[in-house]
């Protein structure tokens, strides 16, 4: 088994693009070939290091995952308690807008807009 990774044709195909539309007139087809690889490669280079990024914000993903099952389990009562807070925030957010949207009509009666 080779340790070399097998380029797709879409990152050469398009690496030899971006060079074509950079190239120069008295470029040779060398040349072009040359910096379409290097064009590639920095594609590549791009590609393995979102890869590891998004691996590394999976596991981080993970591991916020358990740590929040964790405390659910050994907080059961706590987390009611936080059920009733967030709905007691949601019943204050609806209030406050029927409050704002009162105040706009009663200011656009008052102004004579309609």
């Amino acid at each position: 088994m080779s340790k070399k990774h097998k380029v797709s044709n879409e990152v050469v195909e398009e690496a030899m693009k971006m060079a074509k539309a950079t190239q120069k007139p008295a470029q040779t087809k060398e040349q072009t070939k040359l910096i379409a690889q290097g064009i590639q490669k920095g594609i590549e280079e791009y590609k393995k290091r979102q890869k590891q990024k998004a691996r590394a914000l999976d596991k981080e993903k993970n591991k916020l995952q358990k740590k929040v099952e964790k405390v659910i389990q050994s907080d059961d009562d706590s987390a009611s308690i936080k059920t009733e807070v967030l709905i007691r925030q949601s019943k204050l957010a609806w209030v406050l807008l029927g409050v704002s949207w009162l105040g706009f009509i009663v200011y656009i009666m008052q102004a004579g807009i309609i």
